[in-house]
């Protein structure tokens, strides 16, 4: 292990906020909370709307020009739009609601630094904007992407707006990722730093426009200044016109993951 370079202070409020979220994750866990309905089957919990409000209290107190978007909360605070966090305070909720602890906590200032925090293991991953770190008990040690372990997560929760043209659930039938891979699923943004540290190849969700998603955000900034390839399901960047997200650990594992959808089963 070695100690991370000098952060800027935007690394440290995304990391404090991170962990701020974090804390209330973890110390709510197991506990009866009352659930906010949200439609069509979701839901948020005291847990997530008590983590947002620690994350937006560190922003808040730091930068309290900046412009904040939350998951629960929606569009508040400052006016300056070019600096906008993004913050998804539980990712995972229906994980944490049943006692599951595949969660994370994502705070992302808008094409700048980012942190994912695992509440539960105590990992939080950062960047800087363009180098990639593990913090782990107090110590830095730099993301090292790889596909040595051959796990693709696959998000199977709907909806599939690429489909029937491209779907990721595809891959799970198709004879050459079989024969190559080992699927999970993981319904969290928790596998998009697991890409990013080397514990997956890949990770591969359909959807909309990811790229400035409060989910999404931290995940991406991670993985792609770890060094991962990433772009919309369609193989194209990412942007308003892309849909989904292929995060691979490196150019050959992404190759032959496009092949795959684009040639079906």
């Amino acid at each position: 292990m070695i100690n991370s370079p000098t952060r800027s202070d935007d690394d440290g409020i995304a990391i404090a906020g991170a962990v701020a979220g974090a804390d209330v994750v973890r110390t709510l866990y197991g506990q009866r909370l009352t659930r906010i309905d949200k439609g069509a089957g979701d839901f948020a919990t005291a847990a997530d709307v008590a983590a947002e409000k620690a994350i937006l209290d560190v922003i808040r107190a730091a930068r309290p020009d900046d412009a904040l978007l939350g998951e629960e909360g929606g569009r508040q605070g400052g006016a300056d739009e070019v600096r906008q966090w993004l913050v998804d305070p539980l990712c995972g909720t229906l994980n944490y609601a049943v006692g599951s602890m595949l969660v994370a906590v994502n705070v992302a200032l808008r094409n700048g630094p980012a942190a994912v925090a695992d509440p539960f293991s105590g990992e939080i991953f950062w960047t800087d904007g363009e180098t990639a770190w593990l913090r782990h008990h107090g110590s830095d040690a730099p993301l090292e992407p790889t596909p040595a372990t051959r796990l693709v997560d696959v998000n199977l929760d709907p909806p599939f707006p690429s489909a029937p043209g491209v779907r990721a659930a595809d891959l799970l039938a198709h004879p050459d990722f079989v024969a190559r891979f080992r699927p999970r699923v993981l319904s969290t943004t928790l596998a998009l730093t697991w890409v990013a540290a080397g514990k997956r190849a890949a990770y591969v969700t359909d959807g909309g426009d990811l790229s400035g998603s409060v989910h999404f955000a931290a995940g991406i900034a991670v993985c792609r200044a770890a060094g991962c390839v990433v772009t919309g399901i369609d193989g194209a960047p990412l942007g308003p016109a892309t849909r989904g997200l292929v995060a691979a650990a490196d150019a050959e594992t992404h190759g032959l993951l496009m092949a795959m959808m684009r040639s079906g089963g």
